[in-house]
């Protein structure tokens, strides 16, 4: 579970594209251990954000600090030893089509390490299984696999490194209910077993209810809110009461109820 040290802080953070301001002045604080959730509607900025955060694009002002340091000002060669601590899932898996998966999840390593291949492949394998894909998984290509097999695969991957934290973006889009609810299982025991902080983006009512510690709530180009589902019931902002009290949002409170 979380403590209250903070691993990443979002500061004054603005983003736009042009003369479109996209973020203006956001703040948020992810605790070590805790799996925080991000939801906000259409065009907010969720996968902005997140994108801003590992680093895919600059903030135009603001700082993001990890461990205390500010990102802004490390070097690139230490920025690459960051980096090497996180685990990206992206939609969808992003692998490699003409890799394996077993080859998708050694590519980390071949670019962060100098181990011997064999134990690279090693390596791959125990993620693969850490992930719940069976051994035959290793050999397929991504165009092989099922939907929910190929989220699996890429969160296999992003685990290469035995990374500090996850980043995932919307990881159950696209599976089915059973599929999503099983996706939802393994990151809460993969944070239990490992210990890893998680930082999701997500519109799934039910991974919000069964997994995240805290909700961070995107509205009005800035973070409006962040705290546990049972708090953020009674924020009086318009677009939260709809959100979680809405028919979808009732919807999931039953079902984690019952």
């Amino acid at each position: 579970m979380s403590t209250s040290s903070p691993l990443i802080e979002v500061r004054n953070l603005s983003t736009a594209f042009g003369t479109h301001v996209v973020h203006n002045r956001v703040d948020l604080e992810i605790r070590r251990g805790e799996i925080v959730g991000l939801v906000g509607g259409s065009g907010t900025g969720k996968s902005v954000l997140l994108n801003t955060i590992i680093g895919l694009r600059r903030p135009d002002a603001g700082e993001i600090y990890f461990n205390g340091r500010a990102l802004g000002e490390m070097s690139e060669r230490d920025r690459a030893r960051l980096e090497a601590r996180w685990g990206v899932l992206f939609q969808g898996g992003a692998l490699f089509s003409a890799l394996t998966v077993r080859e998708n999840v050694m590519a980390p390593m071949r670019e962060h390490t100098q181990l011997p291949r064999s134990l690279m492949a090693e390596l791959a394998d125990m993620k693969i299984a850490l992930t719940g894909l069976g051994p035959e998984a290793a050999t397929k290509f991504p165009s092989e696999l099922s939907g929910g097999m190929r989220k699996r695969a890429g969160l296999a991957r992003a685990l290469a490194l035995d990374p500090d934290i996850l980043f995932l973006d919307e990881p159950t889009a696209g599976l089915d209910p059973i599929g999503a609810a099983a996706f939802d299982d393994l990151i809460l025991e993969l944070r239990n077993a490992l210990g890893l902080t998680v930082f999701l983006v997500t519109h799934d009512l039910d991974t919000l209810y069964a997994i995240c510690d805290r909700v961070a709530v995107l509205a009005e180009k800035r973070c409006i809110a962040v705290a546990p589902i049972e708090e953020l019931l009674q924020h009086d902002h318009p677009w939260i009461q709809e959100y979680f009290r809405g028919p979808r949002g009732r919807a999931a409170a039953q079902a984690q109820e019952g």
